[in-house]
């Protein structure tokens, strides 16, 4: 499902020039700009309608704003505002200065560039070079600023600091045929160009009344030179957009710091001009958020889901009920507001009820392809969601686990691996790794990860039940003694504690083994999330006096997934096994 495409316009006030200075006779500085301009609009009261309260000012919304009449995006607000025009070369110390009273919308520049407004003087015509700044009478010209040396330095050094580089304007521009084709995709292009420009917008800036012809109130703003309409510019210009309280006001009306900061520009350039236009600002589909956009699509009094889980290219959705009925329109629209990065869309249809942790996923929306790439804390990992388990929130706990537990001389038993990320984590610091799954494909993915990470050196790969995998490394426990034992299985793993009861009860004799550092995982609901996981542990394997636990993350309301830490003790090592 492709979003419609949604179209801005603005459009300027006739009447509404500030007017150019003229030096020819010394004034008062009081005297040099004044701005006596026409209001915006011409309110007519036969024929304009009662007027309306206004919405309060609190930024854009979709519950504000117009609708464009005949647009096809169904998203489209438009907003009025007023804007000055202004020389693209003062555009910056301008905006600097009006800051306060600019748009301060989010995801939209307030200054506007519009399209083929290269500002050209008629054949013939000139316009009066300014008076210079500084005279002998005036004295000596103030010291260069910090900010003119360095235009100073540009002007004269490449970037490599050599003095008048020859090539540089050459090497810096684009070539004319590209040049071309850029001027041809703005002016048009064809109409394929058109609308492959307008997919991409997210608002889009119009003068209102740009095409409307000039009068002799507009003549008399702009003096008496004989200049058509924007004939007063010199160059590209720009339009400030003022903030949104200014869209009604007249020049007169504005507040004084912006006319400061005008008569001051004005008296340092007598050739500005600066015209207070009237604009449309149109805000299309790509600027509205996902939620934004989902709550004005699905039904009032639905929960909006705005949180997924994020696996290389895919969105991975946990979708309520309520939302089944809607799940391809929210996948599309997670689709749309995620992409590049989002190309896939999913949503698990069932819990996890299989020994290999695989999830049932239903693709919604983008390409079919669950097999992707992850990368995490700076190691790659191939997964595939369909046959592999892989949680991307567990992320910050795996780094706990290496960074602030594990040590240089660790070895570590992962007896849950998957497909390695906290295996091939560990590996970077630790002095070896046994890393064991029960999913054969699973394991395939394990080791291509060692290899992709240049890890396999440091890595040894079991596939087998988590039980004879435990037995099988502590019968050779003297190559590499383990430290560390990591049990990542939250729903199962506090069920295979007792294999560590009696683990080392036919241990040769005389022989010094260390004893372990134990990390379980296992969700609770109970009120007291640490005492009910502290019981079934000391059910597994007996009083445990000295566990520290942490509360990782709140998977649902009231569950919470525990971490407890111990030590493995020598009595438990040694005691009776309780399984068989």
């Amino acid at each position: 499902m492709t979003p419609p495409l949604l179209h801005l316009r603005l459009h300027p006030h006739p009447h509404c020039l500030l007017p150019r200075l003229r030096r020819s006779s010394p004034a008062p500085a009081h005297l040099l700009i004044r701005l006596s301009l026409k209001p915006l609009c011409c309110s007519s009261s036969s024929a304009s309608p009662s007027p309306r309260t206004p919405p309060p000012l609190h930024g854009p919304s979709l519950r504000r704003g117009r609708r464009p009449p005949d647009h096809p995006d169904r998203f489209a607000r438009a907003f009025d505002l007023a804007a000055l025009r202004v020389p693209a070369a003062a555009c910056a110390p301008l905006e600097r200065r009006l800051r306060g009273h600019l748009l301060n919308w989010p995801r939209v520049r307030n200054v506007a560039r519009l399209p083929n407004d290269q500002g050209l003087l008629a054949p013939g015509l000139s316009l009066p070079s300014p008076p210079p700044r500084h005279s002998a009478e005036e004295g000596p010209a103030p010291p260069a600023t910090a900010v003119l040396r360095r235009e100073k330095l540009a002007r004269e050094f490449n970037a490599r600091g050599f003095l008048r580089f020859p090539g540089l304007a050459r090497l810096s521009r684009p070539s004319p045929a590209a040049r071309k084709r850029k001027e041809s995709k703005r002016d048009g292009g064809g109409e394929e160009a058109a609308r492959g420009h307008d997919k991409d917008r997210a608002y889009v800036v119009e003068v209102v009344g740009e095409g409307a012809e000039d009068d002799d109130d507009w003549k008399v703003l702009v003096g008496e030179e004989g200049f058509g309409r924007g004939a007063w510019r010199m160059g590209p210009t720009r339009l400030l957009l003022l903030d949104e309280r200014y869209a009604e006001k007249t020049a007169d009306e504005l507040p004084d710091a912006v006319k400061d900061v005008l008569d001051h520009e004005t008296q340092q350039d007598g050739s500005s001009a600066y015209e207070l236009t009237r604009c449309q600002l149109t805000l299309l589909y790509n600027y509205w958020a996902m939620n934004e956009v989902l709550e004005a699509l699905l039904p009032e009094g639905v929960i909006i889901p705005t949180g997924f889980e994020t696996v290389g290219h895919i969105a991975h959705l946990n979708l309520r009920d309520e939302h089944l009925p809607y799940k391809e329109l929210i996948a599309q629209v997670v689709l749309d507001k995620n992409k590049p990065k989002i190309q896939t869309v999913v949503n698990k249809t069932d819990a996890i009820q299989n020994d290999y942790r695989t999830m049932q996923l239903e693709v919604l929306a983008g390409n079919d392809s669950l097999h992707t790439m992850v990368i995490e804390s700076g190691l790659r990992f191939q997964v595939d969601l369909g046959t592999v388990y892989w949680n991307s929130r567990l992320a910050t706990e795996r780094q706990r686990l290496v960074n602030d537990i594990f040590r240089n001389s660790d070895v570590v038993c992962d007896m849950f691996s998957g497909v390695g990320p906290l295996a091939i984590s560990a590996a970077k610091k630790v002095k070896y790794v046994y890393a064991n799954d029960m999913n054969p494909t699973a394991v395939e993915y394990l080791e291509r990860n060692m290899v992709l990470n240049k890890l396999e050196r440091k890595i040894e790969v079991f596939n087998m039940d988590a039980r004879r995998f435990v037995r099988a490394i502590y019968s050779r426990q003297q190559v590499h003694p383990v430290t560390q034992i990591v049990m990542n299985l939250p729903n199962d793993a506090a069920e295979f504690l007792d294999v560590f009861r009696g683990i080392l009860r036919n241990s040769q004799p005389g022989l010094h083994y260390v004893m372990p550092m134990i990390h379980v995982y296992g969700f609770s609901k109970a009120e007291d999330p640490e005492l009910e996981f502290h019981e079934r542990i000391n059910l597994a394997l007996g009083d445990v006096d000295r566990i520290e636990m942490h509360r990782v993350r709140l998977v649902a309301p009231g569950k919470w997934m525990i971490c407890a830490s111990f030590t493995l003790s020598e009595s438990v090592a040694i005691a009776q096994p309780t399984y068989c």
